[in-house]
């Protein structure tokens, strides 16, 4: 796994002052589009351009199935994984519907749920059966943890050969909420009463049940916060470390990504643990209304475009953001200067 520490380049700086010189002289009162002004720079330096463009988005959605789910820690069960991957297939999910919406280019990964099911439109990059039940064991192995990583590595690989401008990294499996959450709190010290939430939809004595899992498993295996592939190897999820694998893959390639709730919020957690410079190249769409998700925004002293108390993962909080950044650049690169529309630039 030597690729995660390929040096990882910086978006440029150059292009960063450029595009807040040219937001200074569009005929609008300075910094009166607020976030839009940042996001717009922002993008201009990781495509190291002056006119920043999101024509082309990429999102890739990885399956897997949870060993924890046997613990009743979801309010669905296993089977469902399945089944909304047979739903994503047929176009009937909602990450289906607002990838259309946006024109971006959609493809499904089996990542590892508990059975192949040898579906054309489903990108096989299995890492095992499902992962093991991580009160009893270690949820993977090496090599799967390896495998697991790789799925996201390879979906960026691919975006690239579509000459894709931003990525997407969506997730489905259910007990995954329970699975991000040990591993928040493992790297925080942060008590998991403090971040449990209700997942899928857990009432108040399901969630007592779920964070009194999460600490018999913390006992059990004493982690490390320092170490965080060894935290996604004991308590992770296969969709997870793919996540996790394609935030690092990106960095390298010098891909922007728009980060989507709580789950995935947790993998770049996990990345930039792997590698701090993997955080300039990120953008989170949404604050989830999921309990743990404002612990890792602030974790990482970052601010996200929306909050619409949405919690459905698949990359669609993501999805639902990609119109707020496509704006960003139309204003930036089509407002008139106002030497340009003959304006009075003057203060007051």
């Amino acid at each position: 796994m030597d690729w995660f520490n390929q040096q990882i380049a910086q978006p440029d700086p150059v292009y960063y002052k450029k595009a807040l010189q040219r937001q200074r002289l569009l005929t609008k009162p300075p910094g009166s589009l607020g976030k839009l002004e940042d996001l717009a720079a922002r993008l201009a330096a990781m495509q190291g351009t002056e006119t920043p463009s999101l024509e082309r988005v990429r999102i890739s959605v990885f399956a897997a199935d949870h060993g924890i789910s046997e613990e009743e820690v979801s309010a669905f069960p296993r089977s469902v994984t399945v089944e909304m991957v047979r739903n994503f297939s047929e176009g009937g999910a909602a990450i289906n519907v607002l990838a259309r919406q946006i024109d971006a280019g959609l493809e499904i990964i089996d990542a590892g749920i508990h059975r192949s099911l040898g579906l054309d439109n489903v990108i096989e990059s299995r890492a095992g059966n499902g992962t093991d039940n991580f009160l009893k064991g270690d949820a993977m192995t090496g090599d799967q943890l390896k495998n697991a990583m790789d799925a996201g590595k390879k979906a960026v690989e691919r975006a690239m050969l579509q000459q894709a401008q931003l990525m997407i990294g969506g997730e489905m499996g259910i007990g995954n909420t329970t699975s991000a959450t040990a591993m928040l709190s493992a790297l925080t010290g942060i008590d998991a009463s403090e971040i449990t939430g209700a997942g899928t939809g857990l009432d108040g004595r399901g969630i007592l049940r779920k964070t009194e899992v999460i600490h018999r498993a913390l006992h059990k295996h004493r982690l490390n916060p320092d170490n965080p592939l060894g935290i996604l190897k004991c308590l992770g999820g296969f969709e997870i470390a793919a996540l996790t694998g394609l935030y690092i893959q990106a960095a390298i390639q010098r891909m922007p990504v728009l980060v989507d709730g709580f789950i995935a919020s947790v993998a770049s957690m996990l990345a930039v643990k792997i590698n701090s410079r993997v955080l300039p190249w990120l953008f989170y769409a949404h604050r989830s209304d999921e309990k743990g998700h404002q612990t890792v925004l602030d974790y990482l002293g970052v601010e996200p475009i929306l909050n619409l108390q949405m919690r459905l993962g698949e990359g669609s909080g993501a999805a639902v953001a990609v119109p707020v950044l496509t704006a960003a650049c139309a204003l930036h690169n089509e407002m008139a200067t106002f030497s340009q529309a003959g304006v009075s630039s003057g203060s007051g």
